[in-house]
């Protein structure tokens, strides 16, 4: 912790504070989250939950970034240096007159949305997204604050009371902790309400006054939902026959298709409830659909531009493509071997094959060229025709197998010099 100064205090909690920090060495401002508890080693810190899924769904674009883990072995004190954001969503809507456009609503839940898909896709479920734990920055929403998370593939049953009372799914409520991921949605249904309506969805004061609000609303389940509840639960449960005033009449301000995605994310049954990859693909999040996509085609224009090919139909698109190599190639094979020009260039021999004659590996004048051939004597030198002539010069038909006249810069003689 000597790398950070300290700015100030940013929130608490039941297990941890939150401080702002600056990093001593880039200047930065980072959230510090100081954990309460003491920790005896370094295997138990990162055995914690938190630490686990943060390295596992880190980088996201809508999951809070761990940039680095502090722990001081002597005091025990375990630090988490993570990204600073500007606000949460709580901050955000607390106090406001008039709700946010909703546009600004579809492209908040598009983005926690897309942070709940990536979770559960990576096998964890968070157990407490409430608008205290979605952080806000330049329009950037984060989920945050895993402390309480799981995993999907975990045996069941879970702890009952793990998540903010108001954002509770049913099955946290009537059963001995047997929930799943779903319980994400139905809280992130909660969450979209309240951005919408800057108002709770369902502000229960304890827990039979939290289903008697969802009751209110939505109505008492279907049978064959309490049954399976029932059998998760010690205790048995009747609820009187309520109707529920729906929560179309809440959002008489939103579009069908909000209304439409908010009812299947807090549908009653956990298995009629809709996913977060079926969320996505909503026609509620059509325009960010479209937007997102056209995003990432700039982006993949810019990173990769596409080159211009020469006309013609394409199939014939690999020869131009293997026409190019052959110049590169011939152009790499230039750069390491470049030609000499002038006079002094010298022209390499061709290959020999004579029985019982060793392979020739030096170099003659351009204006001569020489092989061993048989004669009365043994191997003796024979001219060869060069330049095209077609007659024998006079010097060449005087000239006897034992003359020594000619010069091989590589071929020693003895009793004279090359």
């Amino acid at each position: 912790m000597k790398s950070y100064k300290t700015i100030g205090k940013i929130g608490e909690g039941t297990f941890s504070e939150v401080m702002k920090m600056q990093s001593l060495r880039d200047g930065n401002y980072y959230a510090c989250k100081q954990m309460k508890q003491h920790f005896g080693s370094i295997e138990q810190v990162n055995n914690l939950r938190e630490i686990q899924a943060l390295r596992r769904l880190n980088p996201h674009p809508n999951i809070l970034t761990l940039h680095e883990v502090i722990f001081d072995r002597k005091s025990g004190s375990l630090a988490l240096i993570c990204e600073l954001m500007d606000m949460n969503i709580y901050e955000l809507i607390r106090g406001r007159r008039h709700p946010l456009s909703e546009k600004k609503i579809m492209h908040y839940m598009y983005q926690l949305c897309k942070s709940l898909e990536h979770m559960h896709r990576n096998g964890i479920f968070h157990r407490d997204v409430k608008p205290e734990n979605i952080l806000v920055k330049q329009d950037v929403l984060k989920l945050g604050d895993f402390g309480s998370c799981r995993s999907v593939y975990s045996k069941q049953p879970y702890t009952e009371y793990i998540s903010t009372r108001w954002y509770r799914s049913p099955e946290c409520l009537l059963t001995d902790g047997y929930y799943s991921y779903k319980m994400d949605v139905w809280s992130a249904g909660c969450v979209f309400y309240e951005i919408a309506s800057l108002e709770p969805l369902f502000p229960g004061a304890n827990e039979l006054d939290q289903i008697s609000k969802i009751h209110d609303i939505i109505g008492t389940p279907a049978q064959k939902t309490l049954t399976k509840f029932k059998q998760s639960r010690a205790m048995s449960f009747d609820f009187p026959f309520k109707k529920g005033s729906g929560i179309s009449l809440l959002t008489t301000n939103l579009s069908p298709q909000c209304h439409s995605l908010l009812c299947a994310m807090v549908a009653y049954d956990p298995d009629e409830r809709i996913t977060a990859h079926q969320a996505l693909q909503h026609p509620y999040f059509q325009e960010q659909r479209a937007a997102e996509k056209q995003a990432l085609a700039s982006y993949r224009h810019t990173l990769l531009p596409e080159h211009p090919t020469a006309p013609g139909p394409a199939r014939n698109n690999w020869h131009v493509a293997k026409e190019g190599r052959k110049q590169k190639q011939s152009l790499r094979q230039e750069e390491e071997h470049p030609q000499r020009r002038g006079p002094a260039y010298l022209t390499e021999l061709p290959r020999l094959r004579l029985p019982g004659v060793t392979k020739l590996s030096s170099y003659s004048s351009p204006s001569l060229y020489s092989v061993f051939a048989s004669g009365p004597h043994g191997k003796v030198l024979q001219p060869l025709k060069h330049g095209g002539a077609n007659k024998k010069t006079e010097t060449q038909k005087d000239m006897k197998p034992n003359l020594k006249q000619y010069r091989l810069p590589t071929i020693e003689r003895r009793g004279g010099r090359c």
